[in-house]
């Protein structure tokens, strides 16, 4: 078994119980919604939450009416075990019946089922040899969906990767757009075979598509889609409708209007796809015109958008530390735009009936204090629909605190145990990303083990995070580790110094932690700043310039370095720790997944073997069989078992 002070260590399933690193109760989540279209029941995708953090490990299907007075989950033909996991619900047109994609346990493959409002009459309507999601139907009661025929990795760049071998130019498998009409028993494809396309909707009269697709890699190729009309049929190819005009032109949630005429979607500087914000733009179905921006040079971020019934355009924000839901109007006939509602909690998963079949609304709501829960409303009124959570209460204290620096105004959370005697050490915990937030979600996980052991935790969202507008997203392109760096270390004195729980923190026993952008930022501050007495780097980046040729994502880098490394190697070197490693004098834990494309190992392994050489203290860990995004409760309860101990070691004796 691996030692803190062991170079390398591979670590194996099992080795550590997740239930002897927390005994808090663990919060029930909500992973996905669905509104039936006759307004009657939510459909959800759910399950309990790790002591440790990390998405349930069973999953279920639960159905409720909007009464409150029934709750039926779905008895799966796979029964309640890990990875038989249920995703994508999709009502039929009438509201009636609901399908949805099922994963078979121990492997890619799913197959879809449906099953009857009520939760009988379960029955298979498709067995497939590879993924599916984003199930959606016609009101005709054709079934779109994306599938990839074959898979050899879970969809997205945060799973694990593949095992790298073969023909490493062979073409890769593509998720395709594909249709399941009523009665057929195989998919008829919509999209090329070339093509990874990543989201999509119907046009309103069911006779075609719009969605963003690239050619190639699906992993790599997102930051470079293009939005095109595909036709239902397939026969015709693919048209465009808009290219990105900008390399920091990202394409997501692409909504077709009511009258089928415009196409909304967010475009901005991203990072993976399933985390996005931007600006709002509107454009021509047809690909005529130039494409609107409606929310250029605005404070906030445009998370997700829909086109409401009556033709205007609804758009969910991040203001700093506010979710809001603005109603933008007609896009063609310019008025105020109007907050429909604003909250300071995290809103999730907006579940919105696409065909106008009903005005019924369904969320996920929570903050660092109140689990989630399933909302339901029209417009500016909503109710809790579900009380799973109501008996865990944290009892932390919180503050939402801004600081300036740059002429920035910087906001991020000040999360407190309930109670403290004496100076407390400040942890700084840098969100992944570069482009996301740190927003306020139910305290569990290694950042509730940390405020029980006597710590206080800072969350900051420095220059390029959401949630100020896309000025401000933009505003760590081509300098990684200059202004951002320089924003946390403004937002750590004004955490000490604040009048509110400034007085309980002991600004010399300073730490900091963070996973992908957060540990290369970890791994960066070291080599910068001697602030921190402790750090613990979740999948960090060492060496930009050997990373560009390692990862598997590399399309991603151009829009925040400005130009390939090959082209401007000096922009790479810059934000290098390794290049100013021997600076260190911060005792670093580092770890990482063994098959995570995003951040290679070899990256981990490079700074923890010259800290090792330069005699700084270190550990680097490396988890057998995990991606970017971590599954196993032990590799959590591992990562929770050394990161309190290697704090407690430096920064509390």
């Amino acid at each position: 078994m691996a030692v803190f002070n062991k170079q390398l260590a591979f670590l194996l399933t099992g080795m550590f119980s997740a239930a002897a690193t927390l005994a808090a109760p663990a919060a029930h989540d909500f992973l996905e919604l669905a509104v039936s279209p006759d307004g009657r029941h939510v459909a959800s995708v759910e399950g309990d939450r790790l002591p440790t953090g990390g998405r349930p490990v069973i999953q279920q299907l639960v159905i409720r009416s909007i009464d409150g007075k029934t709750e039926t989950t779905v008895a799966l033909p796979c029964g309640t075990v890990p990875q038989c996991w249920p995703g994508s619900p999709a009502w039929t047109p009438d509201g009636k019946l609901l399908s949805f994609a099922l994963r078979t346990p121990g492997s890619h493959a799913r197959s879809i089922y449906q099953v009857g409002a009520d939760g009988r009459g379960l029955k298979q309507l498709l067995s497939f040899d590879g993924t599916v999601e984003s199930l959606s139907y016609a009101r005709n009661g054709v079934l779109a969906l994306l599938a990839t025929a074959s898979a050899n990795k879970e969809v997205g760049a945060t799973e694990a990767g593949a095992p790298v071998e073969g023909d490493l130019d062979a073409a890769p498998p593509e998720q395709r757009l594909a249709v399941l009409e009523p009665g057929a028993k195989q998919l008829r494809w919509v999209s090329r075979p070339d093509y990874f396309v990543y989201q999509y909707d119907w046009l309103p009269d069911g006779s075609g598509f719009v969605g963003t697709a690239a050619p190639g890699d699906g992993d790599r190729n997102w930051w470079v889609a293009k939005l095109y009309s595909f036709g239902f049929d397939g026969a015709k190819p693919e048209k465009l409708i808009y290219a990105p005009q900008n390399v920091r032109e990202q394409l997501a949630s692409p909504k077709v209007s009511p009258d089928g005429k415009h196409v909304a979607l967010v475009v901005g500087l991203m990072s993976d796809f399933n985390s996005f914000g931007g600006d709002l733009f509107v454009v021509h179905t047809n690909g005529a015109g130039k494409a609107n921006n409606l929310t250029a040079q605005a404070r906030f971020t445009v998370r997700d958008v829909h086109w409401a019934c009556d033709g205007h355009l609804i758009a969910q924000t991040l203001a700093g530390d506010q979710t809001q839901s603005l109603d933008l109007g007609d896009p063609h006939a310019p008025q105020a735009i109007q907050r429909l509602w604003a909250t300071s909690d995290d809103v999730r998963d907006l579940g919105v009936d696409r065909n106008c079949s009903t005005a019924l609304q369904a969320s996920v709501h929570q903050n660092h204090l109140s689990a989630p829960e399933i909302q339901i409303g029209e417009g500016r009124q909503w109710r809790d629909l579900t009380h799973r959570n109501a008996a865990l209460k944290n009892d932390y204290r919180v503050q939402s605190l801004t600081w300036s620096n740059d002429g920035f105004t910087i906001q991020g959370w000040l999360l407190m145990p309930a109670k403290s005697s004496g100076k407390l050490p400040l942890i700084v915990d840098v969100h992944g990303g570069p482009a996301a937030a740190s927003e306020p979600r139910f305290i569990n996980g290694n950042t509730r083990l940390l405020l029980d052991h006597g710590y206080a935790l800072l969350l900051p969202n420095p220059r390029g995070s959401f949630g100020q507008g896309e000025a401000f997203t933009q505003a760590n392109a081509q300098d990684f580790g200059g202004g951002d760096l320089r924003d946390i270390l403004a937002g750590v004195d004004a955490a000490a110094q604040n009048p509110k729980f400034g007085p309980e923190i002991d600004g010399e026993r300073v730490g900091i932690t963070g996973h992908s952008y957060g540990g290369f930022m970890t791994m960066w501050a070291v080599t910068q700043t001697d602030r921190f007495k402790a750090a613990v780097a979740g999948a960090g980046l060492a060496n930009w310039q050997s990373y560009y040729g390692q990862n598997g994502i590399s399309e991603w880098m151009i829009p925040f370095f400005g130009a390939s490394v090959y082209d401007d190697p000096a922009v790479y070197a810059k934000s290098s720790p390794i290049n100013f490693i021997k600076r260190v004098k911060t005792p670093t834990l580092s770890y990482v997944g063994a098959n995570d494309i995003e951040c290679p190992p070899a990256q981990t392994v490079e700074f923890g073997r010259a800290l090792q050489i330069l005699g700084v203290p270190s550990s680097t860990v490396i988890y057998a069989g995990e991606g970017h995004g971590f599954r196993k409760p032990a590799t959590f309860a591992d990562i929770d078992k050394r990161t309190l101990a290697w704090f407690d070691k430096y920064l509390k004796q």
